[in-house]
Parts: C-alpha cells; sequence; structure tokens
C-alpha cells in the first residue's frame, strides 16, 4: 500500500495576468481599501503561487479551506470583478456612489457661505 493524499474535489487553474496581479497588489496594500477586499486579494495572490493548495493558502492569510476555496472560484468564474461585494437587498442609497466621494469633499473641506465652518 501507497499512502497518498486524498483526491479532494479538483480546484480550477488560476493564473493571473500582470494587470490582475497588479491591481490585487494594490488592494491588498492600501490602507484605504476596505479589509475585506484587502483579504480577498491576499488569498488570491497566495493562491497563484505555483503549486499553493488550499490548505496552505489557508494557514498562511488565517482563514478556513472554504473561504479560501470560496474566492478562488469566484475568482476564476469573474476575474477581479468577483472579488467585489455584491448589491446587498434593502433600499437602494440616496446617494449614488459616485457621487459620495464629491459629497465627502465638499462637506469637510467646503466652507458655507456666511460662515466660519
Amino acid at each position: 500500500m501507497i499512502d497518498r493524499p486524498r483526491p479532494g474535489r479538483p480546484k480550477a487553474d488560476l493564473v493571473l495576468s500582470d494587470a490582475e496581479r497588479d491591481q490585487l497588489q494594490r488592494w491588498s496594500r492600501r490602507a484605504k481599501s476596505a479589509q475585506a477586499l484587502a483579504l480577498r486579494a491576499r488569498i488570491i495572490l497566495a493562491c497563484a503561487a505555483p503549486g499553493a493548495t488550499n490548505k496552505q493558502v489557508a494557514a498562511d492569510v488565517r482563514v478556513m479551506e472554504h473561504t479560501v476555496a470560496k474566492w478562488r472560484r469566484r475568482f476564476v468564474d469573474n476575474r477581479l470583478d468577483g472579488l467585489l461585494d455584491e448589491p446587498r437587498p434593502g433600499r437602494p442609497p440616496s446617494i449614488l456612489l459616485d457621487k459620495v466621494e464629491e459629497v465627502v469633499v465638499a462637506t469637510l473641506e467646503g466652507t458655507p457661505k456666511n460662515a466660519t465652518h
């Protein structure tokens, strides 16, 4: 009898383009990015290493194996878009996402008429 590892469910091959690798590294290093997105980026970067198993990546990144499998599968299916948060159910936001930055900058940096703050 030869002792071999159990043949689990086959995992999809994960190959990154240079542009994808650059974007993932930016997401994982940015201090202001959402920490969930940074974690997902670190998981995918670790999965792209040659010979990386889900078990090894999970131990390195300190998450559960099924979390690694989930994000690997989503990345293979949808590439970078698969790592972004999906829309949540409920009332749509009153301010569109592209306007949020404008509103925050205007609120924090602008001075109202006839006022000091």
